[in-house]
Formats: structure tokens, sequence, C-alpha cells
């Protein structure tokens, strides 16, 4: 609630600006692009990493009322890996899900192969 306006907490916006900060510790190992276009639609957030680092690129799905079990599903049927084509390595897809009424976080994360 620190980093994101109580008026508008319930939504997309809200919980990207709180991962956008998150990014900013780990600004050293990792380029961080919204919304980018991939396969049949666009990714929510990529964190890919530097060259000098060893850290997995980051695939980032988020939903409301839904399920991340869902938004996992929606990065691999809308084939968002393939904007990562000329990365070679592992990356972690992460659905992420806020339920309005509940007010609880789900998270799911899978590892895939480059």
């Amino acid at each position: 609630m620190q980093n994101a306006s109580s008026l508008i907490y319930n939504n997309e916006i809200s919980l990207s600006s709180v991962i956008v900060l998150a990014y900013y510790s780990a600004c050293k190992d990792y380029v961080l692009i919204r919304e980018l276009p991939a396969g049949h639609g666009f990714s929510d957030i990529v964190f890919l990493p530097k060259r000098a680092s060893l850290k997995p690129a980051l695939i980032l799905e988020l939903k409301w009322d839904k399920t991340a079990e869902g938004a996992i599903s929606q990065i691999k049927n809308k084939r968002y890996t393939a904007a990562l084509k000329e990365y070679k390595g592992n990356v972690l897809l992460v659905g992420i899900n806020y339920g309005k009424k509940s007010k609880k976080h789900q998270c799911r994360i899978e590892k895939f192969v480059m």
C-alpha cells in the first residue's frame, strides 16, 4: 500500500508499479521491458538479464480475480517466450493473481529453458 494509491489499488497498473519498484533493487542484473510484443499478444513485464548477469530471464503475467495458473497458461498459449528467441538460458514464467475481494495474492512460477 505504500507504493500504490489506495484509490486505484485494485488494478494492474498499481501491481505493476510495485513490481517495477522491486526492479530497482535488481537493475544491476536486469533490463525491464513493459508490455513487450510477444507471440500472440503482449507480455506484461519481462526482466531480461544483462549480458554479465547469470540470472534467469523472467516473464510476468498479472491477473485480477483469476488464477496464477491461468496466467502461466496465457504465457504458454500466446507464446510469449518467442520474444526472447535470441536469449539462451533459463526463463522463469511468473503468474501473479490478485483477488479483489480477498485481497490475497497468488503466485506460480515455472521454469522454461530456451
